[in-house]
């Protein structure tokens, strides 16, 4: 009797058949609806994932630094009179440029290291440097296409005066020996009426007028590099600007074209493309070079 008595009555029976009675009651739907869901859960995984590596690679870029190899010299201070490398280790930002790492290296590292720059767009053509072996505009050109370590030098053929600054005096002096500014004797009779140019004209002389007197061209010439009294692609190219230009004078273009064909003018110029490949404003330079060669000749020219 007692035996009887303890034992429990089962109880638990009832609480594990709702589990197994509750699927859904369609079974089609139950059959859709976990695949489904298995895509879902998936998709979100890679998302996260994806997610979770761009941050990762974002977090990595912040970190990485930009090896610079730096060209120094410095006459007047005895201990760096010998031309030598420094190496830098600049913290890298997406969109960094060259001229923006000489910059952190300079305010961060070394305030002795000395370059020119100004508009940092291109258009004062202050910061040309050698870069990784080629003519190049600090401001212009990105980090991340470099090959590193970035090897930063003065512009060849120059002399350099401090670090990456050479001296300009001799290249100013080409160009304004070709007189590059407008000459006209026949101005309009009307006070206020202009010298009117046309649209086939003005897009002639459209790409010569883009020069920013940079000098990467005449560093980049081995003609201008063995003869210092070459005019150079830059005061070259000045020329063509004005010589094609329709408002001025025949005299004044007879004139122009008399400095250019002289010994050490247009026919110096062997065609080697080196300084169209190097401006950093893509002027067809070779291209100018020919065309004065031509107009030249066709002036020399005598039908008896």
């Amino acid at each position: 009797m007692s035996t009887q008595e303890q034992q429990p009555e089962p109880e638990t029976e009832p609480e594990t058949e709702p589990e197994t009675q509750e699927s859904p009651a369609d079974p089609e739907m139950s059959g859709l609806a976990s695949p489904q869901q298995r895509r879902l859960q998936r998709k979100a995984a890679n998302l996260a994932e994806r997610e979770r590596q761009a941050a990762e690679d974002e977090s990595n870029l912040e970190e990485d630094t930009v090896h610079l190899k730096v060209f120094r010299f410095d006459p007047e201070v005895e201990d760096k009179q010998e031309p030598r490398f420094d190496d830098f280790h600049v913290p890298f930002e997406r969109g960094m440029t060259v001229l923006d790492a000489l910059i952190y290296a300079r305010d961060e590292y070394d305030s002795s290291l000395t370059f020119r720059h100004s508009c940092r767009q291109a258009i004062c053509g202050s910061d040309a440097f050698f870069v990784n072996g080629s003519q190049h505009l600090g401001c212009k050109t990105q980090i991340s296409e470099l090959e590193q370590p970035v090897r930063v030098e003065p512009l060849p053929h120059q002399e350099v005066v401090k670090d990456l600054v050479v001296d300009m005096e001799h290249f100013y002096e080409q160009m304004h020996a070709v007189e590059p500014y407008m000459q006209q004797e026949d101005l309009p009779e009307g006070e206020l009426e202009e010298m009117r140019q046309s649209r086939e004209n003005r897009e002639k002389i459209k790409m010569s007028t883009r020069c920013i007197w940079c000098a990467a061209c005449m560093s980049s010439c081995n003609i201008a590099a063995g003869d210092n009294q070459y005019l150079g692609p830059a005061a070259i190219n000045k020329a063509y600007r004005f010589a094609m230009d329709e408002r001025e004078d025949e005299e004044i273009k007879e004139h122009r074209l008399r400095i250019i064909e002289q010994e050490h003018g247009v026919w110096r110029c062997q065609t080697q493309f080196s300084c169209t490949e190097v401006c950093p404003k893509d002027i067809p330079l070779t291209e100018h070079i020919q065309e004065l060669k031509r107009e030249a000749v066709k002036k020399n020219l005598k039908f008896w």
